[in-house]
């Protein structure tokens, strides 16, 4: 039975993602009181203040999918040293009208896939200044800059390296001890 339901939020929108698969791998290496599920935002618009007194139901439905979980895992690329617009766009929409943010307060973290060797080290470091702004509780470490490179996770979500699977089985365990901890602060 799973303790802590736990959204994802993968950066691409691209069907073939490392991104994707890197998500499918820790879905994989995730507790076993983890209840995993992807929170998607590909049909929302493109974000402005015109929707805040009607919001449109994709909207209100990723809205609602942040709020119904326990924590929020953000998997995502690097784009131009920065975090994909569409993502940003995401995140605007999850976190207004002012007043109304879904992230409040909810527990976070945040790791990404680049076959550059900084592996979305630059992104994640702007994704957290806007998480933080949002006032989610973010796990600060570890940190996960994972470079990818071919066959290290295979299509299902198996991790091929030994290594990089013992990290993300790592990570994962500290994010729930994160999700653990901001519960019980309240």
């Amino acid at each position: 039975m799973a303790k802590f339901t736990v959204g994802y939020v993968i950066g691409s929108l691209a069907r073939e993602s490392i991104n994707r698969k890197l998500a499918k791998a820790l879905v994989k290496l995730a507790p076993a009181d983890f209840a995993m599920v992807e929170i998607t935002w590909k049909d929302l618009p493109f974000y402005s203040y015109d929707f805040d007194k009607n919001y449109p139901k994709v909207a209100v439905d990723f809205k609602d999918a942040i709020h119904g979980a326990d924590g929020i895992l953000f998997i995502t690329p690097e784009y131009n040293r920065s975090i994909p617009g569409a993502l940003k766009n995401a995140i605007d929409w999850a976190s207004r009208p002012y007043g109304k943010n879904a992230f409040d307060k909810k527990p976070a973290a945040v790791i990404g896939a680049s076959i550059g060797a900084i592996g979305t080290a630059v992104a994640q470091q702007h994704l957290k200044g806007v998480l933080g702004y949002c006032n989610m509780r973010l796990m600060n470490s570890p940190e996960g800059y994972i470079t990818f490179k071919p066959d290290l996770i295979a299509d299902d979500g198996t991790v091929n390296v030994e290594s990089t699977r013992e990290f993300l089985r790592t990570y994962m365990q500290a994010f729930a001890a994160h999700i653990q901890r901001c519960a019980a602060a309240g």
